[in-house]
């Protein structure tokens, strides 16, 4: 157990990605949710080539998406932009956003701060 700088005890949480049972999200990816805490939730999510997430907003949510391998179109509000390894977007809370991967798919980490949530994701 070790204390944060406001002295809240705390214990480390560990989770290893072989043990979390993949999912689809209501966008149409398959994620990972490697780790879902108070304030944030940190998944891993796939997309296989030439696949698109479905249009959507989350209203409480800011999201990072960080790309792993492969990449694709990022479209946030109208904009487009290809985006690959190495690559991470912002996407603000109410931003209307959509990744369709490219020909070797995408697998990507997406952050989201409040924790993601079905009841949070909105489509067009």
């Amino acid at each position: 157990m070790s204390r944060d700088r406001y002295g809240i005890v705390w214990t480390m949480r560990l989770t290893s990605r072989d043990t979390v049972q993949p999912f689809e999200t209501k966008d149409g990816s398959i994620i990972r949710e490697l780790m879902h805490a108070a304030n944030q939730s940190l998944a891993e999510a796939t997309l296989a080539p030439g696949q698109p997430t479905q249009r959507h907003h989350h209203a409480a949510s800011e999201e990072l998406y960080s790309i792993l391998e492969g990449g694709g179109l990022f479209e946030i509000d109208g904009e487009s932009r290809e985006v690959g390894p190495g690559d991470t977007v912002l996407i603000p809370p109410g931003a209307r956003h959509r990744l369709t991967a490219g020909p070797s798919g995408a697998r990507f980490l997406c952050c989201c701060a409040p924790p993601y949530s079905h009841d949070d994701t909105f489509f067009d």
